[in-house]
């Protein structure tokens, strides 16, 4: 019987046929220099795309399916299918060096119930002024308010199932509850929650690529006024769907 692993990066993924392979480079990368045993998960949302089978061939440990196309679910059946008591969650889009992962680790063993990093743009030209200005701004929120991004986001298990995981009432901000949500646990606990400042977590602009930066802003503050919004796939099309021939 295969030894369990000490952690496990779980992925969600939507036909990310075309981002998973530099994802899991890094990923295998980062995770030879560890000396801790861990596993590597994607998790297949109902793709249309060959993602599952670049999954396969790219590095992950175990490829899972996930029919309903909602990354909070994706994100919970990937944490029913591993084995680590360590979890980090990695969005397809989002590559992490071997430092990165060092430091979560060592969080994890050192008296922290989860956290984050702060995020980076890749491609900061395609990002441009206004993501560039967007991220900054997030950058500030996160460290003030210890509030993990879900591009990168890390906690103990028993603190995950302890409450309740990602809410799958939710199609957005996810990640901001189960911040707060494990706060609180860690606080009643003697334990942390933090966000790593360095080195970040480094992701790709391409919602800057496919859409307008006014178009973007217009939805970020539609979602700040109109909080119940996030209870809504359709509110929330514009993490699910992308213009069309784009990936």
């Amino acid at each position: 019987m295969p030894t369990q692993p000490d952690y496990s990066i779980i992925i969600p993924a939507y036909n990310e046929a075309a981002e998973l392979p530099v994802t899991l480079a890094a990923i295998r990368s980062a995770m030879d220099t560890q000396s801790l045993s861990g596993e590597c998960i994607v998790v297949d949302n109902n793709s249309t795309d060959a993602t599952t089978e670049v999954a396969k061939t790219a590095g992950a440990d175990l490829v899972v399916f996930e029919a309903i196309n909602q990354i909070a679910r994706a994100r919970n059946t990937g944490a029913q299918a591993s084995r680590g008591q360590q979890l980090i969650f990695v969005d397809a889009d989002t590559r992490i060096c071997a430092e990165l992962l060092a430091e979560t680790l060592r969080q994890l063993a050192t008296g922290s119930c989860g956290g984050g990093a702060i995020i980076e743009f890749e491609n900061t030209q395609q990002a441009g002024v206004l993501g560039c200005w967007g991220i900054a701004i997030w950058r500030r929120i996160s460290t003030f308010t210890r509030t993990a991004a879900g591009s990168f986001f890390f906690c103990q298990r028993d603190a995950f199932e302890a409450v309740g995981g990602f809410d799958q009432k939710l199609y957005a901000s996810e990640e901001v509850r189960l911040s707060r949500q494990l706060r609180n646990w860690g606080r009643a606990h003697g334990l942390s929650f933090d966000i790593i400042t360095q080195p970040a977590a480094r992701t790709s602009a391409r919602k800057f690529h496919w859409y307008s930066g006014p178009k973007m802003l217009g939805w970020v503050f539609f979602m700040m006024l109109v909080p119940i919004a996030v209870r809504s796939r359709r509110f929330c099309g514009f993490w699910y769907k992308r213009p069309e021939g784009e990936t």
